[in-house]
């Protein structure tokens, strides 16, 4: 039995627990009948947010210091702020056989070994909220000395609820606007267009249900259609057709270069953050 536990319940550690629940990663965590299951356990302020998890088998934990004292993996799934106060509790239980998996924005693996002992095993990881629906995206870093079988069980997990991708650590970052904070990016980029419908009497929803599905195609295409994103472009784009006058307008606007400043101002602002 492998013991993973979560301090913080909120959206995120609850979308992770979700998934590994549904996977089946709880019954085993490869094809092999020999291989141990994992056991989830959790820790949480807010009594409410472990009742939801109820239903995966999640066991409550009474505080961070327990979840430690039971648990080879120990996942942050807090907020930056609340970090100090968490790793200050859990300090004194963590071995060199502890596996710390952080999703805290701007936080380093050197940091937490501060907070805690200098020989620490920590993965750094940057999910997303369609976690919840196990279609996340996840980037994964390995700090040292987790070992190999260590940070793939990590990947399993994450792979769980979604796509996963292996970075260096120094590009923690720098990752957080692509895939992190991206969501947030283009449901604003939705909006935009639900707001146009209104505007020449479509419905809200009609609108938005036709423009979600387009995007879900549009991804399908980046990602299975071998072509380049230019290419991709180029196939909606009819000579002296809307596309290209809708195209002229946006690039009139500058949308790549403000889509780089926004890019920009998040990554400034993890390094702000950064500890």
């Amino acid at each position: 039995m492998i013991n993973v536990g979560f301090i913080g319940a909120g959206n995120m550690g609850f979308a992770i627990m979700k998934g590994i629940a549904e996977s089946g990663l709880c019954k085993s965590i490869d094809m092999y009948a020999t291989s141990p299951s994992i056991q989830l356990s959790a820790f949480d302020t807010d009594s409410e947010k472990l009742k939801r998890l109820e239903q995966f088998n999640v066991s409550g934990c009474t505080s961070a210091k327990e979840l430690a004292e039971k648990c080879k993996y120990v996942f942050l799934a807090i907020k930056p702020q609340q970090l100090d106060e968490a790793l200050a509790e859990i300090k004194d239980n963590i071995t060199s056989d502890t596996v710390i998996i952080s999703i805290c924005a701007g936080i380093t693996g050197e940091y937490i070994k501060s907070k805690t002992i200098h020989d620490a095993k920590v993965v750094l990881v940057m999910p997303n909220t369609p976690l919840l629906l196990r279609e996340g995206a996840s980037a994964l870093a390995r700090v040292e000395p987790v070992s190999d079988d260590e940070f793939e069980l990590v990947c399993r997990i994450f792979s769980s609820c979604g796509e996963i991708a292996v970075i260096p650590k120094d590009k923690m970052k720098e990752i957080i606007a692509i895939n992190g904070s991206s969501p947030a990016f283009i449901y604003l980029y939705a909006k935009a267009f639900a707001e146009y419908a209104e505007s020449v009497g479509i419905e809200n929803t009609v609108a938005l249900k036709l423009f979600a599905k387009t995007l879900i195609g549009s991804a399908k295409m980046i990602t299975d259609s071998g072509n380049t994103i230019d290419e991709l472009i180029k196939m909606v784009s009819s000579k002296g057709g809307t596309t290209l006058a809708g195209l002229e307008k946006l690039r009139e606007g500058d949308l790549e270069g403000i889509v780089k400043k926004a890019c920009e101002a998040c990554t400034k602002r993890a390094y702000e953050l950064s500890k």
